[in-house]
């Protein structure tokens, strides 16, 4: 499986697992110049940001690992024009959604995990 296909299968459980607690699932793969957001959610009148990464083995480590300075950056970039493009005026949050695909009922809903 590739690079690709494991990020769409883990953004597609990613969006179940949300829907399924109550997240309304807005976007999916925002872009904004070279910047991208996998999800974009509200919950409870709460604009969630959703950096979903998923592995199919925890060899290199766990899948929220893999979420550096400059993806926070870029997540934080793309963000900032959505709130813009829809005049948003309410809270936000950031969230990581590390799923292990062995097993996608093994995952890690990180809430706040970066600002």
């Amino acid at each position: 499986m590739n690079t690709k296909k494991i990020g769409d299968l883990g953004e597609d459980i990613a969006a179940t697992i949300l829907e399924k607690a109550g997240y309304e699932i807005l976007e999916r793969n925002y872009r904004y110049k070279r910047s991208e957001i996998d999800l974009i959610c509200l919950k409870d009148n709460l604009l969630v940001f959703v950096e979903v990464k998923a592995l199919k083995s925890h060899h290199f480590g766990h899948p929220e690992e893999r979420v550096n300075d400059h993806k926070v950056q870029k997540v934080m970039e793309a963000a900032e024009d959505y709130i813009f493009a829809i005049n948003w005026k309410s809270d936000i949050r950031f969230d990581i959604l590390s799923i292990d695909l062995r097993n996608h009922a093994n995952y890690l809903h990180i809430k706040d995990a970066f600002y």
